[in-house]
């Protein structure tokens, strides 16, 4: 093959080419903006924005700690000689119940001596009044003025002021000879539950000396923490109220879901925690080890368990009540207008656990988009996905 046959051949190729290439453009089809459009509005699901009153639930973490909490101790000394079977670790003893019973003879025979000199100082003051009738006498027989003090020492009033008060200190020696001896026996001071003991039979004590750890049975505290924006919802016993706020006390650890305690708030106590700057509260809790009701239907509340505590918060009026997963950064919240996104700033006056209040931003039965969107733009296309699904099923009853 010469080289005019191979420079034909590859025009002729080229021609071909070029010709093809025309033939794909001109037939390509023309892209609509209207069928693209709705193509590409995103799929949304959708809930009614709710306004009423509402009591939200605060919930805060604490821990359980005895409201009444003592260690005990003598007033006297001597030795132990009787203990009650229920003074042991986790018994349980009524106010006034007695506990443990010291030696009492030495202080019964001071007791006696006491009596003894009280006795003997009345029998003196008799006597000083029979000489006072005799100064009396004396006094007159002399028919003379005497100056104010001259006058007393003839009526002998030193002799008998001292009478009288040998008698009173003698008394006072017997109340206290009756104290110490009252204090041998040592009783509980308040319904409690033992803790601990540290003593037995045979056991010499001394005032001052650890006894045992007594804590009340009648109510527990639990010390929470709660954010301080959060307080002015919260009530406190007070001029207007003789009960708190109800909360619902959870061990999630430890109690059945369905099982809890209630208490009410106590007090606020005047400190912030040092690590969360969280204010504490104080929830009393009523009979917290079941003592007083049937254990069975109660769940006993341990010392030192880390709980969780539900707080009923005061009433909070004409606001929009929102799951607080649809609120967005920012305090924004999506809403579908017109087929379209609408990014909305709101006013939240309150979250708890598992509710935001709104006051501003949102009118009731607006459209609250729940889907969560990869790409957010203020008038991007949505669609419902109920109405989807519903022309699908349309669709497929028709064919």
């Amino acid at each position: 093959m010469n080289k005019k046959t191979t420079l034909l051949i590859s025009l002729a190729i080229l021609v071909v080419g070029a010709v093809v290439t025309l033939i794909i453009f001109n037939t390509e089809p023309t892209a609509k903006r209207g069928g693209a459009t709705k193509q590409t509005a995103m799929l949304v699901n959708v809930t009614e924005a709710e306004r009423g009153t509402f009591n939200p639930t605060i919930v805060a973490m604490g821990s359980v700690k005895p409201s009444q909490d003592i260690i005990l101790s003598p007033r006297v000394s001597g030795e132990i000689i009787a203990r009650a079977d229920e003074f042991v670790p986790g018994g349980y003893v009524e106010k006034g119940e007695l506990l443990l019973r010291i030696d009492p003879s030495d202080y019964k025979n001071t007791l006696q001596q006491r009596k003894s000199e009280l006795q003997q100082a009345r029998a003196d003051l008799n006597v000083e009044m029979g000489r006072q009738n005799v100064a009396q006498k004396d006094y007159q027989l002399i028919d003379e003025t005497l100056s104010g003090e001259n006058k007393d020492l003839v009526l002998r009033k030193p002799q008998l002021n001292a009478a009288r008060s040998r008698v009173k200190s003698a008394r006072a020696a017997v109340e206290q000879a009756q104290l110490e001896l009252d204090r041998t026996s040592i009783e509980a001071p308040f319904n409690a539950q033992i803790l601990s003991r540290s003593v037995n039979v045979g056991s010499q004590v001394s005032p001052g000396q650890d006894l045992g750890r007594l804590v009340g049975l009648d109510n527990y505290w639990v010390e929470a923490t709660v954010p301080v924006s959060k307080l002015r919802w919260l009530s406190f016993p007070g001029e207007n109220t003789s009960r708190g706020s109800e909360v619902m006390i959870r061990n999630r650890s430890a109690w059945p879901d369905d099982q809890f305690r209630k208490g009410y708030l106590y007090r606020l106590v005047g400190s912030l925690e040092d690590r969360t700057r969280m204010a504490r509260v104080l929830i009393n809790v009523p009979d917290p080890l079941g003592y007083k009701s049937d254990k069975e239907s109660l769940p006993v509340l341990m010392l030192g368990s880390y709980v969780e505590a539900s707080i009923k918060a005061g009433e909070i009026s004409d606001v929009i009540r929102l799951n607080r997963d649809y609120v967005r950064k920012n305090e924004t919240v999506w809403v579908m207008e017109d087929e379209k996104l609408r990014i909305r700033d709101v006013k939240i006056l309150l979250k708890d656990a598992h509710h935001a209040y709104i006051s501003e931003g949102l009118e009731e039965g607006e459209r609250i988009v729940t889907t969560n969107l990869s790409t957010v733009v203020d008038g991007a296309g949505l669609r419902l996905e109920s109405d989807t699904s519903a022309a699908q099923n349309t669709s497929s009853n028709s064919n």
